[in-house]
């Protein structure tokens, strides 16, 4: 398994950024996959193999996420950003972890 992530990117407040997450090494489409901020810290959002979603509260309506069932790829769509939307944000599947990509909210 492997993921890598993209979009590294450093915004002011309010300002928006797209994470991607290129998947192999298994069947992508039959999964669930997440994005962290921190490696295992707080779960930010979540994509089902059913192309559901699921939200920690402090992103609902800022953030989406999506995937590509076509490239393995899933994404992480970040509107409205705040300072404390700052940090290392990971991809994640099972026990795998992409190297994350790094995301500055800051004046």
């Amino acid at each position: 398994v492997q993921l890598v992530e993209s979009g590294v990117g450093s915004v002011q407040p309010g300002g928006s950024l797209t994470l991607s997450c290129q998947a192999s090494g298994f069947d992508f489409s039959s999964y669930n996959l997440r994005w962290f901020r921190g490696k295992g810290a707080r779960w930010v959002a979540s994509s089902t193999s059913g192309n559901g979603t699921h939200y920690a509260d402090s992103v609902k309506g800022r953030f989406t996420v999506s995937r590509d069932n076509k490239k393995n790829t899933m994404y992480l769509q970040m509107n409205n950003l705040k300072p404390e939307d700052t940090g290392t944000y990971f991809c994640n599947f099972a026990d795998s972890w992409g190297q994350g990509t790094e995301v500055t909210v800051s004046a």
